[in-house]
């Protein structure tokens, strides 16, 4: 079930935490509809016509990026995955690289890409690429780092051998659910740069501000409805008194 519902919603919960918006907007700005029937009509029926197979990239959901190259990418192959039951892998955690030039070398997990089961590596699993480039300008060179598979590509390191480990969850006698190495069944922290959002690096070190919804008032009701029109419960509000008379008017 849990597995279904990560495929339903198509983006991953660590990418929805990492961004700190809500999942309704998240969803809103990377769906793009063609054609929609007016909603409170019982003439139209619930009828949209939608982009329904997206292709995700290292670009976030939400981004302007991500709908361009899911607008000119329209017809390349279809990516298939295999499923990840929980995922082990967070941003902050020293992994070693299984495949490629880089095997055997191991580095930090900067961005954590769920939907494709993507991580990226600092440093590692590069490749160069030339922007900007036209007639008179041979471009500049920079240089990228590449997905890495988190089922085949990447393992974890154990803090105690520091040697690529298999991981698995377990619970400890206290109830907590803690990451263990399969080799030396140490328990592997999630690191602290796994709670980094856009809007703070850490829960513990943030400052709440004046238009921050305080956590012992979110579910009080602050909204009363009353039969006025906008315009008459601001002049309420700000004590104005409406005494003009309105012209007469006349229907033919």
């Amino acid at each position: 079930m849990r597995l279904f519902n990560f495929l339903s919603k198509k983006v991953g919960d660590l990418t929805i935490k990492y961004s700190n918006l809500p999942e309704s907007y998240v969803k809103r700005s990377y769906e793009q509809i063609y054609w929609k029937n007016p909603v409170g009509y019982p003439q139209y029926p619930k009828a949209v016509i939608a982009r329904r197979k997206y292709r995700f990239t290292t670009n976030r959901p939400w981004s302007f990026q991500f709908r361009l190259q899911n607008e000119l990418n329209t017809l390349r192959k279809k990516v298939f995955l295999e499923p990840v039951g929980e995922w082990i892998i967070f941003r902050g955690d020293r992994v070693e690289v299984m495949v490629g030039r880089d095997k055997g070398k191991q580095g930090i997990v900067s961005q954590v890409i769920q939907e494709r089961n993507w991580v990226i590596v600092e440093g590692l699993n590069t490749h160069h690429r030339i922007l900007a480039k036209d007639k008179n300008f041979p471009g500049l060179t920079v240089k990228s780092e590449a997905p890495l598979l988190v089922t085949t590509d990447v393992k974890l390191v154990d803090p105690e051998t520091l040697k690529p480990t298999e991981a698995e969850w377990r619970y400890t006698e206290e109830g907590e659910k803690v990451r263990v190495s399969k080799a030396t069944s140490r328990i592997i922290p999630i690191p602290k740069m796994a709670e980094e959002t856009y809007d703070y690096k850490t829960k513990n070190a943030y400052v709440e501000n004046e238009k921050d919804t305080k956590a012992d008032k979110v579910t009080e009701i602050t909204f009363e409805p009353k039969l006025k029109t906008f315009e008459m419960d601001i002049m309420d509000s700000m004590g104005i008194t409406e005494d003009r008379i309105p012209a007469k008017s006349f229907w033919y």
